[in-house]
């Protein structure tokens, strides 16, 4: 079994899915030749939106991807969420270029759920991985067709024939592809194994994938016709708002008084909420005719609670309750426990060893929480952006107690995502809330500080790296612990990998640490901060534990390098050999480690890291990654170029480079514009953005405290892609990994203090000077 496979079987157990239920995905998904077109539902839209978004009739429905019109058109079928990323561009010219389509008559549809489209989930940089060879045999098989039937109509045999932009051409004459549809009435079906044979065209023929085209969505997101979900409206409906109560988990209501709602016009009714599914416990809702009332009346509603058991929880238990973890070594699981570990510690000349921390911190997406509920027909519709369907759909079924047959989640647009809405924990109060009131369409609204008090926060973390150094200074032995709240254990357990010890562990609160370097024998220890899981919901977060496990990593690859009088470039090179487990394997790894090599010397050269003349306490730092997951690496090198103020502690950051192998790249508008948001995620945590806990909850509920980064703060950026034919992997969470530990690695260099804790905070910058004796009054 693959490893798409395995992942596909665990989300499957994730979602309650039985293995009968499975093979038929698979055959759906694996052949992608079972089925018919997929009407658009209510709430899936078409881009570019026509004057009827239908599909005219008569169309060749070669998989259930993709679909050609008599007229011409060509539809793209979409799972994946729209968040900003153009992922319906990006995976829509995969199909096409295969197909040899004429891109100005492509469109692409975003669909609801249905159990044909196999598994639904947008994030970890997957979407494009995980469609490439789907999509490049969708768009095969239609070429195919295409030829054979043109060259029937054109009279000729089909090797007299090749296919160009939307038509078949045959010397001096051609006939389109709707002309072709219109006239053959094509209806052929491929099984398997005639599908894995199919020839795929060679890089050196992509006349779309890895072009400059046009954005499809950009249009309707232009002039306002795109649809999010905050956007979604029925007849009929009314407006909801959480009161949310004082613990995540634990709190019960104990009394309601609406005395003071009741006063606020437009107020309905209130609903305390009995949830099976045990994801809003506690919750009472506000119904009222508008949202502005909804807002007015649950603020003037007195609801009183008996807290959970994490109501005086704080930030520092966590970190503490995490070290304690760590320094208990049987705890956790092994993800790699090589032997001998233990003994190249002991026998090490110098054991090289250090904590790294880092803050609790928010997704904050524009959009606010939002989900609309009905029964209607029998069938409960939710209406949101979501960003994995397979997974919720589920849930939102056990909440209401119904059969997931009878529950549908509408697609729409997502006003950000950044993880937070592969969490679809508020679709969950919105159905419920319809049921409390018989099915009636309720549009459930959450206030900004609703959303931050209700957020899947990325949980604090803690982590120590230890390494055994010989006489010379070489490494001989190393240990990573990380200990934080695990998501994927909270919400999709089912989903977790198995350590090298057996045990289960959740492979998105520890990808970054099972890095690419030769170091001697290995141990990386995932431990599950059971306080964070018992205190708030953790979540998944633009790079998951990748965005904080590279902190550490590369943190502490330049000290040891400091410490050993090496050059961290050198360092770094030196054990990227590309031997043994990190010699890679296709085809989804091919070079290994040397592939991360390049990337570092090629940003080497760009920065001009060690060469440079810069002013006084100003430096450059590198670090570099392998992007998300060991099992799907962006080979990711970046460098910051930073300036300190002794005199206030503040530092900018000046310049960002990044140097990038992600295989092939499909949009390399788009490929850009992630790689740009993803650093500039990466400069936010590293020197703005993090909250705390205290008293079981969030500190900071909204951008008066909150402080992402803002325009003015934003670098010049220089991004670069290497060249490559391999495979194409993610690249929405890349761009984040290597900014901290870059910047962190600056400041050292720039003013020779070392900060361990993100975010970087002024004071603590001068904190450390003055202990240095470096500050400036």
């Amino acid at each position: 079994m693959g490893k798409l496979e395995r992942m596909a079987a665990r989300m499957d157990r994730a979602a309650g899915l039985g293995p009968t239920r499975r093979g038929f995905l698979l055959t759906a998904a694996g052949t992608s030749f079972l089925f018919g077109f997929a009407r658009p539902g209510q709430a899936a839209q078409v881009f570019p939106r026509m004057a009827d978004d239908q599909p005219a009739g008569g169309v060749f429905e070669p998989t259930i991807w993709c679909s050609i019109a008599p007229d011409g058109w060509v539809n793209v079928n979409v799972i994946r969420a729209e968040m900003g990323q153009h992922v319906g561009t990006a995976l829509a010219r995969i199909i096409a270029d295969e197909m040899e389509a004429d891109w100005d008559k492509v469109r692409i549809t975003y669909v609801d759920t249905d159990p044909k489209w196999g598994l639904m989930v947008t994030g970890g940089s997957w979407s494009v991985w995980m469609t490439w060879d789907q999509f490049r045999q969708a768009g095969a098989a239609a070429r195919t067709v295409m030829v054979e039937e043109g060259a029937k109509l054109l009279g000729v045999a089909p090797t007299a024939c090749i296919a160009r932009n939307g038509s078949v051409i045959a010397g001096s004459r051609s006939i389109t592809y709707g002309d072709i549809v219109s006239r053959a009435h094509p209806d052929r079906r491929f099984t398997p194994e005639e599908m894995a044979k199919l020839p795929l065209k060679p890089a050196a023929e992509h006349r779309l994938i890895g072009r400059e085209v046009k954005a499809l969505d950009i249009p309707a997101k232009t002039d306002g016709t795109a649809i999010y979900g905050i956007d979604a409206k029925l007849e009929g409906m009314v407006y909801a708002r959480p009161k949310l109560p004082p613990t995540r988990y634990g709190s019960k209501v104990v009394s309601v008084d609406e005395t003071e709602a009741k006063k606020i016009k437009g107020y309905i009714r209130y609903v305390v909420l009995h949830d099976p599914s045990g994801t809003v416990p506690g919750w009472v809702a506000v119904l009222a005719s508008s949202y502005p009332a909804a807002i007015r009346a649950t603020d003037a509603l007195k609801v009183t609670w008996t807290a959970g058991k994490t109501a005086n929880v704080t930030e520092q238990d966590i970190i503490e309750h995490g070290r304690k973890q760590i320094a208990d070594k049987n705890g956790g699981s092994r993800v790699f426990n090589d032997a001998g570990v233990d003994k190249a510690l002991a026998g090490a000349a110098k054991v090289f060893e250090q904590t790294y921390t880092c803050s609790s911190v928010l997704h904050y997406q524009l959009e606010p929480m939002n989900a609309l509920a009905r029964l209607h027909d029998g069938l409960w519709e939710v209406h949101c952006g979501n960003q994995w369907q397979s997974l919720f759909l589920p849930v939102i079924a056990k909440a209401l107690e119904v059969p997931e047959s009878k529950v549908v989640m509408r697609s729409y647009l997502l006003g950000g995502g950044f993880g937070r809405r592969l969490n679809g924990d508020y679709a969950v109060p919105a159905a419920l809330i319809s049921k409390a009131i018989g099915g009636k369409p309720v549009k459930l609204v959450f206030t900004r500080s609703d959303d931050a008090q209700f957020d899947s926060i990325r949980s604090p973390s803690i982590q120590t790296v230890r390494a055994g150094l010989t006489k010379d200074g070489s490494i001989d032995g190393w240990e990573h612990h990380a200990s934080a709240g695990w998501p994927t254990r909270v919400m999709a357990e089912p989903f977790m990998s198995k350590g090298d010890d057996g045990k289960a562990y959740d492979q998105f609160a520890i990808a970054g640490a099972d890095h690419w370097y030769s170091v001697g024998p290995m141990l990386v220890r995932a431990l599950d901060n059971d306080l964070a899981d018992d205190t708030f919901r953790p979540g998944w977060l633009r790079s998951v534990s990748s965005g904080w496990t590279p902190w550490a990593h590369e943190s502490f690859m330049d000290e040891v390098a400091h410490a050993t009088g090496k050059d961290p470039v050198a360092l770094r090179l030196s054990l990227l050999d590309s031997k043994g487990r990190n010699a890679g394997s296709a085809p989804d790894s091919v070079g290994g480690a040397s592939r991360q090599a390049t990337v570092l010397k090629r940003l080497v050269e760009k920065c001009g890291y060690g060469k440079t003349d810069l002013p006084k306490d100003t430096a450059i730092g590198i670090a570099t990654t392998f992007g998300q997951e060991r099992g799907m690496p962006t080979w990711t090198a970046g460098a910051a170029r930073v300036r300190v103020d002794r005199r206030t502690g503040v530092v900018t950051c000046e310049k960002i480079w990044l140097v990038l192998d992600a295989g092939t790249i499909i949009d390399p508008d788009g490929a850009t514009a992630q790689t740009e948001g993803g650093a500039l995620w990466g400069l936010s945590m590293a020197l703005f953005e993090g909250t705390e806990i205290e008293n079981g909850n969030v500190r900071d509920r909204n951008l008066n405290t909150y402080t992402p980064l803002r325009i003015a703060d934003v670098p010049e950026m220089e991004i670069e892609f290497l060249p490559s034919t391999e495979k194409p992997m993610g690249l929405g969470e890349p761009g984040v990994t290597t900014i901290a530990p870059a910047i962190g690695n600056a400041i050292f260099n720039a003013v020779g203090v070392r900060l361990r804790h993100l975010p970087i905070r002024p004071a603590d910058v001068l904190k450390a000077l003055q202990a240095k004796g470096g500050a400036t009054s």
